[in-house]
């Protein structure tokens, strides 16, 4: 059973995006998608992590259909299954890195996971506002509130775009190792080939189609 199906997608807003789409993602498994700017790549992550309805398919999560007449089951799969990694970071900006992590962490009922935080290379800055950091150490305070949360599956949209090539490196470490450990998914969108070529699958969004490569 696939941890995540696509079956028939299309969208458009003024303009044809993609049509026909699918594809599955297994747990243990990440892919990437890759094309140029506006082709349709963050909206088809949206619709795949229920944030975006497409206009024709459906999404499964475990066989569960998210839009469709069962719709209802999108938000609730969105809250307990999903973590989604953002290029824009969506933290708490009165709270500090801590509180942010948290708050993630007491959805899941789980304790805060500071060797998680040590290996993302903020535990020293946990106890800081979130305005006091730089926006790669906000963007990794972003993916441990993401790891926080026990996800089957992790939508990330470009989630090294604000870190050095080190520090990326070490990121995308702890991503892939979470989702062997946890069985887990990985579905990454980014324009950095060298970054996608480390996933399991990759594809292409190009002409409407998603092409594997």
């Amino acid at each position: 059973m696939a941890l995540l199906e696509a079956k028939h997608l299309s969208h458009a807003f003024d303009y044809p995006l993609f049509n026909d789409l699918s594809f599955t993602l297994d747990g243990g498994q990440s892919m990437a998608i890759v094309g140029v700017s506006g082709c349709g790549k963050s909206t088809l992550l949206h619709i795949c992590s229920t944030l975006l309805a497409p206009k024709k398919g459906e999404v499964y999560f475990e066989e569960i259909p998210l839009y469709g007449a069962k719709s209802r089951n999108a938000l609730h799969v969105r809250r307990e299954q999903f973590g989604i990694i953002f290029q824009s970071h969506y933290l708490f900006k009165g709270f500090t890195a801590k509180e942010n992590i948290q708050l993630s962490a007491l959805l899941a009922q789980t304790p805060l996971d500071e060797a998680l935080c040590e290996r993302l290379g903020i535990g020293k800055v946990l106890h800081q506002k979130i305005g006091e950091l730089s926006g790669g150490q906000q963007q990794r305070v972003s993916i441990a509130r993401v790891l926080s949360k026990k996800p089957r599956v992790i939508f990330a949209d470009e989630p090294t775009g604000n870190l050095d090539q080190g520090t990326a490196k070490e990121v995308m470490d702890v991503l892939f190792e979470y989702i062997k450990t946890h069985d887990a998914a990985l579905m990454l969108v980014t324009h950095d080939l060298a970054l996608a070529k480390q996933c399991d699958r990759v594809f292409g969004l190009e002409d409407l189609m998603l092409v594997e490569r």
